[in-house]
């Protein structure tokens, strides 16, 4: 017998009502927003059929900001303003960016905190740039779903720390999406892969995008995702193959070091290369650059798979650790998943088959599938469908720990530990009489302070002064679903306590998300405006195609000057339109339809004339 749910009365939902969620793959390269409908994940299209948006954004010199593929096609003419892959500097500062020779951006050291960019717009972080992708992939959902949404699943590479998780939460914040969750790439490729396939056992999904590289090993078992071990590296991706191809091609025609708007050009045509050579044997690389210099060379398919070998076996050696730490061997693997457009590379799927000794899975859309499997479990987390039916066990990356003396680390959480997890470990103090305690949070695999990312750090102060290793602190680490961290300190006799949310010194603080909100409400004041003079448009425009059709079939009802005088407001009326002035435009609307006001008596009484002809009015009455 089925269990009815009992709800006080007006506060349950209606049993048919359906709350509108997505799921987004925020990615390096391009970028996706799916959603279930009639119980299928589907990817959703702009209006031009477009599922795939590129993850560029371009600040234009009329103020406006342009996303996807307007701002694609200026980046070779545009480069400072127009910034792609921004989700390799998300929660990085400048010394974590290995090479910036050849990317065309003016970055902005703070010395501490994440890298900015310079752009005629002022100074852009790469939170504020990631908002504008997830504002339009947003803008996209609502009107493809007809309504306001409820939230989203937002994916990020399971090796993201820290500090690049709360980053991907702050620009969605920013953009004003409500974060459901944070789902690890792979895991959604699993959900979508096994809910598909109706897939059983033990997969490896070898998810390789535009700016990260990660593997994950995933026990699948009716409707159970269980992530057994993950690694990867969050700074290698099909860009790093774009750079290989861009190299060769200075070496082999011989370039000097070349200017901003010359290293976009070639970058670009190093990516289209890249995307040629998967599905062809040789390219011609054509491009005349900014001194008029022709660049004129052909690159061969076996000549990429030389250049970029040792990228793909950098691929390898997070993959043999996944497996070290899940202890399974190739032999306990059912099947490869291949996730991110790069794996569709050959070189790329041939060192997969040999590596595994079998053949990856592709019978999905390796762009795709990531936004899939967000899309399902935003489904379930806002009650479209029961989470019984879907459970996701997902790991934490990396170890997180705190310092000890001699600039050691303890760790407290190991890396792979399955989410949410609390872990908690007693520390005493190293003087006689100390009464306060710097708690230095950190996150990695090393030994050492200096090897690991610091977090963040806070002290516990009102310690009873007591002899050295007679206080007891007890240190707690809470990891939620999104892999986000809180750090709870406490002395066992007094109950003194102290606590951090930790936003890493790479994220954003509450008083910068707080001037962003109120940036995004000045301009969300100026989108309202634009809207209202839209509609003005399109409604001046109906009544001036309605008025036309009028005079068309009923213009003998009208004396000379009252069509002159119609004819006059109507030329006026357009005029007016093309001003971008809501208020004249309302006002013009307002005297047209001043001006025809008796031409429409007249229609309504002809109208009732012809209707009511030949009637006995008696009969009508009754």
């Amino acid at each position: 017998m089925a269990l009815l749910q009992i709800a006080e009365p007006g506060m349950s939902a209606a049993p048919h009502q359906h709350k509108l969620a997505i799921g987004i793959d925020l990615g390096t390269t391009n970028s996706l927003v799916a959603t279930v409908q009639s119980g299928m994940s589907t990817v959703l299209q702009d209006e031009h059929g477009h599922a795939l948006l590129p993850s560029v954004v371009r600040y234009k010199e009329d103020g406006n900001i342009s996303v996807g593929l307007s701002a694609q096609a200026a980046q070779s003419s545009d480069p400072k303003n127009t910034i792609s892959s921004v989700k390799r500097f998300m929660g990085r500062g400048i010394n974590d960016i290995p090479d910036t020779t050849h990317i065309p951006y003016q970055f902005r050291d703070t010395g501490v905190g994440m890298v900015q960019i310079e752009t005629r717009a002022g100074i852009k972080s790469p939170v504020e740039i990631s908002a504008e992708i997830l504002r339009s992939l947003k803008s996209r959902a609502e009107k493809a779903l007809g309504g306001e949404l409820t939230g989203a699943v937002i994916t990020v590479p399971a090796y993201f720390d820290d500090a690049q998780r709360q980053a991907t939460k702050d620009a969605a914040r920013l953009a004003g999406l409500n974060v459901l969750r944070l789902l690890n790439e792979p895991t959604a490729a699993a959900v979508a892969y096994g809910l598909d396939n109706a897939s059983e056992g033990v997969y490896v999904i070898y998810d390789l995008g535009g700016g990260t590289f990660d593997i994950s090993i995933l026990r699948l078992a009716k409707g159970i995702f269980e992530v057994l071990a993950t690694n990867g590296d969050s700074a290698l991706g099909g860009d790093d193959f774009d750079h290989r191809i861009f190299c060769w091609i200075l070496a082999e025609a011989k370039l000097p070091p070349l200017n901003q708007e010359d290293t976009r050009v070639l970058l670009t045509k190093a990516r289209e290369v890249k995307e040629w050579l998967s599905e062809n044997s040789d390219a011609q690389i054509t491009s005349v650059l900014s001194n008029g210099k022709l660049v004129n060379i052909k690159l061969s398919a076996e000549k990429l798979v030389e250049l970029t070998q040792t990228l793909v076996t950098k691929t390898l050696n997070p993959t043999r650790k996944a497996l070290r730490d899940s202890n399974l061997s190739i032999d306990d693997i059912n099947g490869i998943v291949m996730v991110g457009g790069a794996t569709r590379m050959p070189q790329i799927r041939q060192a997969v088959a040999a590596f595994f000794k079998q053949e990856p899975l592709t019978n999905l859309d390796p762009d795709k599938v990531v936004a899939l499997g967000a899309a399902i479990q935003a489904n379930a987390l806002v009650g479209n469908r029961s989470e019984n039916d879907l459970l996701l066990l997902d790991v934490i990356p990396l170890s997180l720990g705190i310092e000890t003396m001699g600039g050691l680390v303890e760790r407290i959480i190991p890396r792979n530990a399955t989410l949410p997890i609390a872990r908690a470990q007693d520390f005493t103090t190293f003087k006689d009489g100390q009464t306060a305690m710097s708690v230095h949070i950190l996150q990695g695999e090393r030994e050492l302070v200096s090897d690991c990312r610091s977090l963040a750090r806070f002290e516990l102060r009102g310690i009873p002064p007591m002899a050295a290793g007679a206080a007891r602190i007890r240190v707690a680490f809470q990891v939620d679903a999104d892999g986000l961290l809180s750090v709870t300190a406490r002395e066992q006799s007094t109950g003194v306590v102290a606590e951090i949310i930790v936003k890493p010194s790479y994220g954003l603080t509450e008083d910068e998300i707080t001037n962003m909100l109120k940036s995004s409400f000045g301009l969300a004041e100026q989108d309202k405006q634009s809207r209202a003079l839209r509609e003005a448009i399109v409604d001046a425009d109906r009544l001036i195609e309605a008025i036309n059709a009028a005079i068309l079939q009923d213009g003998h009802l009208l004396t000379a000057d009252e069509l002159t005088a119609i004819e006059a407001e109507l030329v006026s009326l357009k005029n007016t339109c093309a001003s971008n002035d809501k208020d004249k435009i309302v006002s013009s609307v307002e005297a047209l339809n001043h001006a025809s006001e008796n031409f429409a008596a007249r229609r309504m009484d002809e109208s009732v004339k012809k209707a009511f002809a030949g009637q006995d009015l008696n009969k009508l009455v009754l």
